[in-house]
């Protein structure tokens, strides 16, 4: 869950192109355009979509500026933001370090570069991970802490009233610091789960992250993967709980609700924890958004699989035939979408043939003309209707 990049968004071109064909050249007797407007003209041409003409701009605004002042800091958090659009991962971590060289804190206005970002994307792309990524990381933390300190004085002076601009600004730093401290606790959790202080650290860092935001469903979420951790199950699910009641009665256009890739990283905990009648519900819904996911489509047959495992111990005849039915109806579609885009999970691939295998060594291979190659995708419920009514 570590901070994210805002989408580029698209502007009308209308009006500021000549903004920065104006910006960009000058006539010989012209003064030349300053820093702040040829910046302003290259994110006018990013939102456009123009990045290698905003990339010109910046760089000129950068020639302009004198070294180390707030105009050249502007610039180089500019630069930085461009090369990760264009993929130059290299190019973005030497503009970002320079701006750190500038603000080595943060604590510069974020309308000129300064604040939080460029030390949670210098983490993201931190070639060595593990302690580099976390120092990156905990120096964005304590940015964030600082502007919201500032931020809860400011509104403390004026006898505790903040306005709804100031509580909406709040709740974004809160929930930037929450996802802060879940990303350190995942590193912790991965790169440096050797550490001997791996699981105090993951303890505390969580503990601040659900305190911080305790209306973030992804700090819980990540509680339950530490509690996973340390095999305290109970917990896990307590918090997973917890961390779908934030969200699952909402509509899939609410900020609340989890970006898609964190619902997906969701199911699988809940999977691992056995709540899969959850998991398939979540899954469910991801499927609805977007049915081209080959992760889902694997992660609804495996859950279901499961599911008919369990029902099977049970003596539940129907009821796990039932569920391996269905699972195989997502198996199927995940192999199809699997071929469809030659997708390189090769394991994942291999352990769909596998529970499809399973399945028809039970209940038999499935109906004459519903297999895996249906070109349209017409069929993956017809499948489940039919070998019910058999």
């Amino acid at each position: 869950m570590a901070p994210r990049r805002p989408d580029k968004k698209k502007a009308k071109k209308s009006g500021k192109g000549a903004t920065s064909r104006d910006a960009g050249a000058s006539g010989a007797n012209e003064k030349p355009p300053s820093p702040q407007v040829l910046v302003r003209a290259a994110e006018l041409q990013l939102q456009a979509g123009n990045v290698q003409d905003a990339a010109t701009l910046a760089e000129k605004a950068l020639e302009g500026s004198s070294p180390a002042n707030d105009d050249a800091l502007c610039a180089l958090n500019f630069l930085g933001q461009i090369n990760l659009e264009l993929g130059d991962f290299d190019a973005a971590r030497a503009y970002l370090l320079r701006a750190v060289a500038i603000d080595e804190d943060g604590a510069k206005d974020e309308s000129i570069g300064g604040g939080p970002e460029k030390f949670l994307t210098l983490a993201q792309l931190s070639e060595e991970g593990g302690q580099d990524s976390v120092g990156w990381f905990e120096k964005g933390a304590a940015a964030l802490r600082a502007q919201i300190q500032t931020l809860e004085s400011a509104s403390g002076n004026g006898k505790g009233k903040q306005s709804d601009e100031q509580s909406s600004v709040l709740e974004e730093l809160r929930k930037k610091l929450a996802m802060t401290l879940c990303s350190v606790a995942e590193v912790y959790m991965t790169d440096l789960s050797w550490e001997e202080d791996c699981e105090q650290r993951c303890e505390s860092l969580t503990t601040e992250a659900t305190m911080v935001a305790p209306d973030f469903a992804e700090t819980w979420q990540t509680l339950a993967n530490v509690r996973i951790s340390q095999s305290r199950m109970d917990e896990a699910k307590a918090a997973l709980n917890r961390s779908l009641e934030l969200w699952k009665d909402l509509p899939p256009e609410d900020p609340s609700v989890p970006h898609f890739p964190s619902r997906v990283g969701l199911s699988r905990l809940l999977m691992e924890v056995g709540m899969d009648q959850e998991a398939i519900e979540v899954l469910e819904r991801l499927v609805g958004e977007d049915d081209e996911s080959v992760e889902v489509w694997y992660l609804g047959g495996w859950s279901l699989f499961v599911t008919g495992e369990k029902q099977k111990e049970n003596k539940a005849e129907e009821d796990y035939k039932a569920s391996w039915i269905s699972s195989r109806v997502w198996l199927n579609q995940c192999l199809h979408l699997y071929k469809l885009q030659d997708y390189e999970d090769d394991r994942l691939g291999e352990h769909a043939g596998e529970l499809l295998a399973a399945i028809a060594k039970e209940l038999g291979e499935a109906p004459v003309g519903m297999e895996d190659d249906d070109e349209d995708g017409s069929g993956w419920e017809d499948e489940s209707d039919e070998e019910m009514q058999e």
